[in-house]
C-alpha cells in the first residue's frame, strides 16, 4: 500500500511535481486539484476551489490522503498547511508565519537587516508621498516592489525617478489590490540573477540544484516582468563556491531567525539572489518551487521526490541526499499572445504528440484544459517544453525543436532562454 497524495494548484510546476511523484515507489493512489490538461496523464484530476480549505479538508478526510504537497504560494501564505494539520492531515509547505517570507517583502526585508542578511538596502512606505520622496532622494536606476502577492507582476526595476513614480501611484492605486496597500523601495542590485532552491525542516538545509529564470517577456531580457519565460539548470553563475557563501551568508541565517522568531521554515525555501562583484545579495525569497524553474530541475534530480518530501517534514534532511543528473536542462515557456496582459483563453494546440517526440523533451502543461481530445490554451503561461541536453545549447537546441512542432498560432516564446550559460559554454570551447 503506498501513500495517497494530494497535489494543490493548475501550473506547469505542479504538471512537474505530479510528473515526478507519479515515478516514486512509495505513491498509491495520485491526486491533483484543480488540476490541467496535462497533469490529468499523471494524477486524477478534481475540480475544487483551492481556497476553500473546508473543500479540501473534506476531500482528504474522506479518501484518507496520506500527503498534500502544496504547489503555489497564495495558499501557503493564507494558511492551508495550518488548516490542513489542524484536521490531523499531513503537508508539505510552510505554515502561514513562516509564509511570510514571501507574503510580505517587508517582512523579509526587516529579518534580513535584523540577521545581517546581505540584500538591498531598502525603505517600508504605506503612502505615497513618503514613498516619492524617498525616490527622489535616493534616485533612479530604482526598485518599486508592491509588499503582498502579485503573481510576480509586482515588481518594477525602474530606470528613471518618473518610473518609479508611476509605479508608487500604481500600488497606491490599487492595481495590485491588497496586495499593494504596503510598497517596498529598495536599491538596484548590478549583477546576475540566479535561483537558488533548498529543502528545510526548520533546522537543517538541504541544496536542491541551482537554476536561473528569465522573467522578462522579451528577448535580450527586456519588457515587463512575467512569472518566469524559461530557465535552465544548473546556472553557471552558481560556482561551488558561491553556493557555499550563500548557504553560510543567506540561507542558514534565515532559518536559524525564523527559528529564533517562533515561525520555522519547513518545505522549500527558494531565494531570488543577484550575484554581484562583492558576492550573492538576496532580491526576495519564494516560499516553493520555482515556475518555470521546478520543471528544469525535476527532470535533472535522480532522486525519489517523495522520499525528500518526507524526509523534509520528518525533520531528518541532515541525513538525507539527494542525486543530480549531470546533464543541463532547459525549459521554454510557451505563452498565450498578450502575455502578461490580457489573454485570450480557447485557442486549439496541436502537435503535442510529436512535440514530445524529441529526444530528451518532456512536455509540462500549465494553462491547459482537455476539450475532448483537443488541449486548448486556458492561460496567460501556457506550456513549458523542458528539454536535457549535455550542455545547455544541446538542451535548448532540442527544447526549441519541440517548439517548432508545435502548431499553435495563437502562442509565442522567447528564443533566447539560456543565452548567458550558452555565451560561458561558447566562451571556454
Amino acid at each position: 500500500m503506498g501513500m495517497d497524495v494530494l497535489v494543490i494548484g493548475s501550473g506547469g510546476r505542479e504538471h512537474a511535481l505530479c510528473w515526478k511523484l507519479a515515478a516514486s515507489p512509495l505513491l498509491g493512489n495520485l491526486y491533483c486539484t484543480p488540476g490541467n490538461g496535462g497533469i490529468s496523464e499523471e494524477a486524477q484530476c478534481i475540480d475544487m476551489d483551492i481556497a476553500d480549505h473546508a473543500a479540501i479538508i473534506d476531500f482528504c478526510q474522506d479518501r484518507k490522503i496520506d500527503l498534500v504537497v502544496v504547489g503555489p504560494e497564495a495558499p501557503l501564505v493564507a494558511g492551508l498547511v495550518d488548516d490542513l494539520q489542524a484536521a490531523g492531515i499531513r503537508a508539505f509547505g510552510p505554515d502561514a508565519a513562516a509564509a511570510r517570507l514571501e507574503g510580505s517583502k517587508g517582512f523579509t526585508k526587516d529579518l534580513c537587516a535584523r540577521h545581517n542578511i546581505p540584500t538591498g538596502a531598502y525603505g517600508r512606505f504605506t503612502d505615497a508621498a513618503a514613498a516619492r520622496a524617498y525616490v527622489a532622494e535616493k534616485g533612479a536606476p530604482i526598485v518599486v516592489k508592491a509588499d503582498g502577492l502579485a503573481a510576480g507582476k509586482g515588481v518594477t526595476v525602474a530606470m528613471t525617478e518618473a518610473q518609479a513614480i508611476a509605479a508608487i501611484d500604481d500600488a497606491f492605486g490599487g492595481r495590485f489590490g491588497a496586495a499593494g496597500a504596503e510598497v517596498v523601495v529598495e536599491e538596484f542590485l548590478e549583477g546576475e540573477e540566479a535561483s537558488f532552491f533548498v529543502l528545510t525542516d526548520g533546522v537543517n538545509a538541504l541544496p536542491l540544484a541551482t537554476a536561473q529564470d528569465h522573467k522578462a517577456v522579451g528577448e535580450g531580457d527586456t519588457g515587463p516582468n512575467t512569472g518566469g519565460m524559461g530557465a535552465y539548470s544548473p546556472a553557471p553563475v552558481m560556482t561551488d563556491a558561491m553556493i557555499a557563501r550563500t548557504m553560510d551568508e543567506i540561507i542558514r541565517p534565515t532559518i536559524a531567525g525564523m527559528a529564533a522568531d517562533g515561525c520555522p521554515f519547513r518545505g522549500v525555501l527558494f531565494a531570488g539572489l543577484m550575484i554581484t562583484e562583492t558576492g550573492p545579495q538576496l532580491i526576495e525569497y519564494n516560499i516553493r518551487f520555482g515556475d518555470p524553474e521546478c520543471q528544469a530541475l525535476m527532470v535533472r534530480l535522480k532522486s525519489d521526490l517523495m522520499a525528500a518530501l518526507i524526509a523534509t517534514m520528518d525533520g531528518v534532511l541532515d541525513r538525507f541526499d539527494l542525486r543530480w543528473d549531470s546533464d543541463a536542462a532547459l525549459t521554454v515557456v510557451m505563452a498565450a499572445d498578450g502575455y502578461p496582459g490580457a489573454v485570450q483563453k480557447g485557442s486549439a494546440i496541436g502537435g503535442l504528440f510529436d512535440a514530445g517526440l524529441v529526444d530528451g523533451v518532456t512536455i509540462f502543461h500549465a494553462g491547459t484544459r482537455e476539450d475532448g481530445m483537443t488541449v486548448r490554451a486556458n492561460g496567460g503561461r501556457v506550456l513549458g517544453i523542458t528539454a536535457l541536453g549535455k550542455t545547455v545549447r544541446e538542451a535548448q537546441g532540442r527544447a526549441y525543436d519541440a517548439v517548432d512542432r508545435l502548431e499553435w498560432p495563437e502562442g509565442f516564446c522567447r528564443r533566447d532562454i539560456g543565452w548567458r550559460a550558452i555565451a560561458r559554454e561558447d566562451a571556454s570551447d
